[in-house]
């Protein structure tokens, strides 16, 4: 399946880089291991699992894996809400990775809602 855009292979992989750089950042100068290595593994495998639906087999396993990008952008909202509550991050680096992730999850359901109805509409 051939995506008709790449904003969301673009801002994934961004999204991606972001959170490298915040998982360094956290490590070195904060000393923390644990959140930084599940916020780390979320927040890369979304580009990642936008990139296999990129060259999915057939519709329905291009939405399985944009569903999986999707509860991935999930799961690293609440890692960066947890480092944000517990003082890793302040408010200010918080707002401006969340509102990525958020942008992200917005775009992902969006084609994945499309996804759907594409299929339903091709069954009947």
């Amino acid at each position: 399946m051939k995506m008709k855009n790449n904003v969301v292979k673009n801002k994934s992989f961004a999204f991606a880089v972001r959170i490298v750089k915040l998982c360094q950042y956290l490590q070195t100068e904060k000393k923390e291991f644990v959140l930084s290595k599940q916020l780390l593994k979320s927040g890369t495998s979304v580009g990642a699992m936008v990139r296999e639906a990129e060259h999915s087999e057939s519709k329905a396993d291009f939405i399985h894996k944009m569903a999986i990008g999707q509860k991935e952008i999930n799961e690293s909202i609440y890692w960066l809400e947890l480092l944000n509550e517990t003082n890793y991050i302040n408010s200010k680096q918080f707002e401006s990775i969340n509102t990525d992730a958020v942008e992200l999850i917005k775009l992902i359901t969006s084609i994945l809602k499309t996804a759907k109805q594409n299929l339903k509409s091709n069954h009947h």
